[in-house]
């Protein structure tokens, strides 16, 4: 029971030793020393809460806030010493923040729970007590034996046992967890592999040992010992043995393996970074502005307080007839009395520090976030999927990013392969309805009844249909059958499983060109030939490697001849050519590359008996040496592998997603930088940066790969910058594979970091995926502290989705580790350009405003009580009602800001979209710049001067006016009385602070109408209902009948209508000025929105089913190429016509 408690509460110790024994299917030693190792249980959590830490985890992180922990202060001094102010006034506002932000946290976690307890129950099948029982994943131990299906993923990490292949190999994909799509073949030691069966693994004697868990995907260490006939057999285990959780089976019936890592232990696990409160930057400039606000609250009440004593070092100020002290009074010490009178000052002008602030923030982002949800651009019709908000705490930083990190495969691309082109015999060629035309020619021939291909073009497609290591599945209803039973009349579904995507999409196109690969049985390799078939004896196959990239196979064809196939990157195979047409192939070679293709050179060699007779000697001796075998196969493939004869090239196209390149050049006018992450290989890597617009052709590409020491790191990173420098190239990009970036990042960070300042984009290839975090950290923690985003759409992407300042998800084809783990989710890489120029301008805008307003009408507020001071010997006594203090807030100027930030659109959408630079004017948080907050606080304390001694120097003779104090007379001049004149002046500020809130509004609905006139009323109606009843349950009845009798004065009604327009008419005019003298990007975009705008039509917060109605509305609009725009940040729909010269590609 302590120990379940302990891991609730995240206190589990780790691990005392760096192995683990795992004994297969728990059969413990039966001696007495053996002592049971703890491991994890297979629980998947990404939620940040427990039911038993909720509570105090939540209140730490709420209390960090600087404004709850300074009301909860203040609410305690409250209790403890006698204040102007009931501790109400504080303690039910606080309570309410605190409760209203804990709800809404708690929904979100209990969000990230649900999708947890998806995974978590997920069914999977066990072997138990001699059988096959189904149970949850999370109820897996370490020492289970789990059956996986063909294309189930695995739900621990598993040692492979066996397969229903009698080798004990199986194929697996792992694109989910380093984004390659690539087949990679697992295999299982021979001892355990030949236990195909439930009842041959129950008799299975064996123990796994293994290192501890480790995040590295491409590392495992380990052994496994079988006991057979009671001899035991050791066997190595490597990274081939163990199928990582979140991989998924392919080609593959079924498989049995041991769970060795479960849970939060898997390595998938591990690669995810631990949950942290990720923190907006409007939030860091609010604390920053409340520390400032404190400071003058402190120097108020610490000047009040010295004040006071000033005032009364005469006698008959301190102590009055009317006031005098007790007896222990005059004896209390004067330290414990001056802290005591600060305190109260201190609650006295507590309210200049907004607590409602923080609430009203919370609704508004919550509020806010559903508009995402709501917004029909972002909703994917085919996949029907919306967007997603997994935390509404971060909507404004979406309007502030300046770093995008993206990763490829998934994201970027489709995942989806397609034959676009080829080069055959130096002709190109390209595929029309499954046939290959030359190119310039359509598929119209007069002979075309009959399918035909020439000599050069049936050798280049049988080369390519051959040079492989395809894989090939049968969708069959029973057994598996002969790999050729198919050509016996048997009909079946044939599925190709690839090492490369590449060789996919190569023999998929060969197929509908008809020469078709049908399957490999031992050593034969058949091949059909519109229907003819021909089988090829495999001899020899020279494996891909890196350093040579090139693969090869050598072949004995039907007539008994023996031929080499070769095909690889075009710089590793045309040297070595020495016929054919090179030239030709070379040039469109390149041709393709311009087109964003990845291309292939596919060439033959015929061997002679004595020629073949010594290559296959050499490869024997050479894959049977001991000593330097690696270096020996490479000088033997590099002895085959001349001599060649050119066939032809191929280009194939990794389809993009739609809108990409639009999407990165939007993001690139916006001033945001682009970064691509990709686990994949260099070539492939840079060819699709090519292809999305990441890079540019006319772009100097710099490189910084395969660098061995950090000295050779060190000297390259220099080498590059003084090419940056002396280099007159507009733009630079880089690439950086995980190995070179490993060493930059060990000692030379700054001169990585300067290269890369200097670069427009970045592509990082063959990274881990906590190299992708460490990489979205590096920027973060600059000098310059960027704010980040990252997105992804794999669990090799969660740890920079956590690391980043803002995590997006893609809603793709590898699971949801990503979505579960983001801030947000989108079902398409294009959507990006309306989440951040749309979404995250408005609600950067909304909030920024709303933090500024707050912070302004706080100051009008409190700062005529400060001065109030001066006129009653800082007596504390309050200028307000104690009912005002709490309302002010709360009621009388709350709706109008909230409402504003909800729906508030300086531009409009269309136009925000169309003009990808006015993201630039809210970039580096330049609402919330020091300067203009020093505008609105100077402003909120001239408007007070104003409120304070407008109302007092107006009124102060009307002795009309008498309030329910007496006439007092002070150096010769009248004064009513002080609730009287408090209500003046708080009437005065909160039409002021309204009005001022309307001046600052440009988009109008009628919910904006009905709060903004609608408070004004609701503060006359409700004072004259306060005023004018007699309330049996409040201790005094200081207000009734005052505000009745201020508005009885017509010289009141003067008053308030010349202070109010003595604070807003300089604004007005100051406003005028500027727009028509210094009109900023922002304010001509607002004309040129006007100009567009041609009609309304209010949908902004219906639900997403009804607005789904609206799409006879919303095609009218597309067909227009408009924006679809749905969102508060459009509280109406608004028709847009075509402006000639604008660019409308999210329209189309």
């Amino acid at each position: 029971m302590l120990r379940w408690i302990r891991q609730q509460l995240g206190f589990d110790p780790p691990h005392q030793s760096d192995t683990r024994t795992v004994y297969i299917a728990n059969r413990f030693p039966q001696h007495g020393h053996y002592i049971p190792q703890r491991f994890a249980d297979n629980r998947i959590i990404s939620s940040k809460y427990t039911i038993w830490n909720f509570i105090p985890k939540n209140l730490f992180e709420q209390f960090r806030r600087i404004a709850n922990f300074y009301f909860l202060i203040i609410f305690l001094v409250q209790l403890m010493i006698d204040t102007p102010t009931s501790p109400v006034t504080s303690g039910l506002p606080l309570f309410f923040v605190i409760t209203v932000t804990a709800i809404k946290q708690g929904y979100e976690d209990w969000l990230r729970h649900k999708a947890d307890n998806e995974v978590n129950g997920a069914p999977v099948l066990v072997v138990r007590s001699g059988s096959l029982v189904q149970t949850r994943s999370k109820n897996i131990r370490v020492g289970d034996i789990v059956r996986v299906a063909k294309d189930e993923t695995f739900p621990a990490d598993l040692v492979l046992l066996s397969s229903d292949r009698a080798e004990g190999t199986c194929h697996i994909t792992t694109a989910s967890l380093d984004g390659e799509t690539n087949l990679k073949t697992h295999f299982a030691v021979p001892e355990t592999a030949v236990s195909q069966s439930v009842s041959r693994l129950e008799t299975l004697q064996a123990v796994v040992e293994c290192q501890q868990p480790e995040a590295d995907l491409y590392r495992f260490v380990g052994r496994i010992t079988v006991t057979h006939q009671g001899e035991e057999i050791v066997r190595p285990l490597g990274p081939e043995n163990l199928l990582l959780r979140g991989a998924r089976l392919k080609n593959t019936k079924e498989i049995f393996g041991v769970a060795v890592y479960t849970g939060m232990e898997s390595k998938m696990a591990l690669n995810y970074k631990c949950k942290s409160q990720k923190r907006s930057a409007v939030e860091k400039s609010m604390n920053t502005f409340l520390i400032i606000y404190l400071g003058i609250l402190l120097f108020e009440a610490i000047l009040s307080t010295i004040l006071k004593y000033t005032w009364q070092a005469e006698a008959k100020w301190d102590e009055p007839f009317y006031n005098e002290k007790s007896e222990v009074e005059r004896n209390s010490s004067k330290i414990l009395k001056f802290i005591s009178d600060f305190l109260a000052f201190l609650v006295l002008y507590n309210f200049i520090i907004p607590i409602s602030l923080y609430v009203t923030v919370e609704m508004q982002k919550f509020l806010g976030s559903f508009f995402i949800g709501w917004d029909l651009d972002l909703y994917h019709e085919e996949s029907d999927q919306r967007a997603q908000v997994n935390t509404s705490d971060l909507n404004e930083e979406l309007g502030q990013v300046e770093y995008v990190f993206t990763d490829k495969t998934g994201t970027l691309t489709e995942n989806e392969m397609q034959f676009r082109e080829c080069s055959i015999n130096g002709i190109k060629y390209q595929e029309i309805n499954g046939k290959l035309v030359p190119e310039g020619m359509t598929e119209d021939t007069p002979d075309s009844s009959a399918p035909h291909l020439s000599r050069e073009e049936e050798l280049f497609l049988k080369a390519v249909s051959l040079c492989h290591t395809v894989q090939i599945s049968y969708d069959q209803p029973d057994g598996l059958g002969d790999p050729f039973s198919h050509a016996n009349g048997f009909t079946s579904q044939m599925e190709y499983y690839a090492s490369s995507p590449d060789e996919k999409a190569l023999l998929e196109a060969t197929k509908r060109m008809g020469v078709t690969f049908t399957g490999i049985s031992g050593e034969n390799m058949e091949v059909k030939t519109f229907g003819k078939s021909e089988k090829y004896k495999l001899l020899h196959v020279l494996e891909f490697d890196p350093n040579r990239r090139r693969m090869s196979v050598i072949l004995q064809n039907p007539s008994g001849e023996r031929v080499l196939f070769t095909k690889g990157a075009e710089s590793a195979v045309l040297p070595y050519a020495k016929s054919g047409e090179i030239e030709k192939t070379r040039v469109h070679v390149d041709e393709f590359a311009l087109k964003g293709l990845r291309t292939l050179v596919v060439a033959y060699r015929l061997f002679s008996t004595e020629e073949y007779k010594e290559v296959a000697r050499r490869l024997h001796e050479a894959r049977t040496a001991l000593q330097q075998r690696e270096e020996r196969l490479a000088d033997t493939f590099s002895f085959i592998e001349k001599d060649l004869e050119v066939l032809g090239a191929t280009g194939v196209e990794d389809k993009l997603q739609e809108k990409v390149q639009e999407t990165i050049e939007a993001l690139r006018l916006a001033g945001i930088k682009v970064w691509v992450l990709t686990g994949d290989k260099h070539e492939t890597a840079v060819s699709v940066s090519l292809s999305c617009g990441h890079f540019h052709r006319t772009m100097n590409i710099l490189e910084l790969v395969q660098q061995k020491t950090d000295h050779e790191c060190a000297e390259q990173l220099r080498r590059l910058s003084r090419r940056i420098r002396e280099d007159h190239v507009i733009q630079h990009g880089l690439v950086v594979d995980g190995a070179s970036l490993s060493l930059a990042l060990r000692e030379h960070e700054k001169l990585f970091m300067e290269v890369c300042k200097n670069c427009s984009a970045v592509l990082c290839c063959r990274m881990a995926p906590l190299q992708k975090a460490k990489v979205v950290r590096l920027l973060k923690t600059s000098p310059e502290k960027p704010i980040t985003l990252a997105i992804g759409d794999g669990a090799n992407d969660v740890s920079m989705i956590q690391e980043a300042h803002v995590g997006i998800g893609i809603m793709g084809k590898e699971g949801r580790q990503a979505v579960r783990n983001s801030d947000y989710a989108i079902a398409r890489f294009r959507f990006l350009a309306k989440l951040l120029l749309v979404h995250g301008h408005f609600y950067y805008i909304r909030i920024a405003t709303l933090v500024q307003y707050f912070f302004y009408k706080n100051v009008c507020f409190i700062t005529p009580q400060f001065l109030y001071q001066f006129f009653c010997l800082f007596s504390q006594q309050t200028l307000y009602d104690s009912v005002y203090l709490t309302l002010y807030n709360i009621c009388f100027t709350s709706l109008p800001i909230l409402v504003y930030s909800l729906f508030e659109q300086l531009v409009h959408p269309h136009v925000l979209h169309n003009k990808p630079a006015l993201y630039r004017d809210i970039s580096r948080n330049a609402i919330l710049s020091f300067k203009t907050f020093l505008y609105w606080t100077t402003l909120g304390f001239c408007h007070a001067f104003i409120f304070f001694f407008g109302s007092y120097i107006l009124m102060g003779e009307d002795t009309s006016l008498m309030g329910n104090g007496q006439i007092l007379r002070a150096n010769r001049q009248l004064m009513f009385g002080n609730w009287t004149f408090g209500t003046l002046v708080f009437t005065v500020m909160v039409i002021t602070v309204t009005l001022k809130l309307a001046l600052e509004t440009h988009f109008w609905t009628w919910m904006n109408h009905f709060v903004t006139w609608g408070s004004i009323a609701f503060y006359f109606i409700f004072s004259l209902f306060y005023g004018g009843i007699i309330w049996p349950f409040l201790h005094t009845q200081d207000m009734y009948f005052v505000f009745v009798q201020l508005l009885s004065s017509g010289s009141a009604w003067f008053a308030i209508v010349l202070i109010v327009v003595s604070c807003l008419f300089p604004d007005v005019v100051k406003k005028v000025f500027y727009r028509h003298l210094q009109p900023t990007s922002t304010q001509k975009s607002q004309m040129y929105s006007n100009r567009v705008a041609i009609g309304d039509d209010f949908i902004a917060l219906q639900p997403l089913s009804r607005a789904k109605n609206q799409l006879g509305k919303i095609s009218l609009l597309r067909s227009t190429r408009a924006s679809a725009v749905w969102t508060p940040c459009a509280a109406s729909r608004r028709a847009i016509v075509a402006v000639p010269g604008w660019p409308g590609w999210w329209g189309d």
